[in-house]
């Protein structure tokens, strides 16, 4: 795996989203996805795919509501695992689960698609090598081709026994009301560089990689924030190869007049959708 998940660059850590049953949502993420749990109380669970670091959490409202339609939060969170290999175990594994799913060619990256039992939308994916991509003026090439599932399966070599160790956060995607808005939050707020378009779509990363963060507004211009006990995104953490990176970001977050506060060890903002991010070093 390359060197995008890391510094100087600033990338997803974790993601935390909401659920109605923490229980079967549990059961869900540990058999059909493959992770562990790190830690677990009444209403809240901390998965992890390397048994340390904290990748996924869960959490139930105590008055949660399902899934709002055509509102902004969570499009997918990404699952990235370290080789087509490993791409190809969990692959077959979701075939003899007989679990629904779709998948796609990217050029930069070879996926597989499916939801939660909530309807929270999951990617998991394999990048191509970064010396395979094809950059245009400053952008990547992307597409949703058919994807070679054969050429996968047949790089399966190991009985599936959950995700690998290596397996990160490789992305976020989200919905959004209003695309120029939050494409000037991301960029001279968040310090993100646009590196793809995509029909009423922005990719956005650091250190060009193919994206870290995706918006869109597929789901309406002007789709509304959920309520906060709606399932769907609760937040999602940017980490910060030090403390002078995250202060620069805290200083343009200011100028453009984003929302920020002091939660001891992290500072919180949010972006012009209500898609709340906590800032981490």
């Amino acid at each position: 795996m390359e060197q995008f998940h890391q510094e100087p660059n600033i990338y997803v850590g974790e993601v935390t989203i909401k659920v109605k049953n923490l229980a079967y949502s549990v059961t869900f993420y540990q058999n059909i996805i493959g992770l562990q749990v790190l830690e677990q109380s009444e209403r809240k669970a901390v998965l992890t795919a390397d048994g340390k670091t904290p990748l996924l959490t869960l959490e139930e409202p105590a008055d949660v509501i399902p899934k709002q339609e055509r509102m902004s939060g969570l499009y997918h969170f990404a699952i990235l695992l370290p080789s087509r290999a490993d791409l190809g175990d969990f692959l077959r594994h979701l075939i003899l689960t007989g679990y629904p799913l779709g998948a796609a060619d990217h050029y930069v990256s070879e996926a597989l698609y499916l939801n939660d039992p909530d309807g929270n939308g999951i990617e998991v994916y394999r990048d191509r090598p970064s010396s395979e991509w094809t950059w245009k003026n400053g952008l990547v090439e992307m597409a949703t081709e058919q994807l070679d599932a054969e050429g996968i399966l047949a790089e399966s070599n190991a009985e599936w026994k959950g995700l690998p160790s290596g397996t990160i956060m490789g992305h976020i995607h989200l919905h959004v009301g209003d695309l120029e808005k939050s494409k000037e939050f991301y960029t001279k707020g968040m310090g993100f560089e646009v590196v793809s378009y995509y029909p009423q779509a922005v990719f956005l990363s650091s250190g060009r990689y193919h994206h870290h963060v995706a918006i869109n507004t597929w789901q309406g211009a002007g789709a509304p924030t959920p309520p906060k006990n709606s399932v769907g995104l609760n937040w999602y953490s940017i980490v910060f190869p030090n403390q002078e990176a995250r202060e620069k970001v805290m200083e343009q977050l200011k100028q453009i007049g984003a929302p920020l506060s002091n939660e001891g060890n992290f500072y919180v903002t949010s972006d012009p959708a209500g898609n709340q991010i906590h800032l981490v070093v």
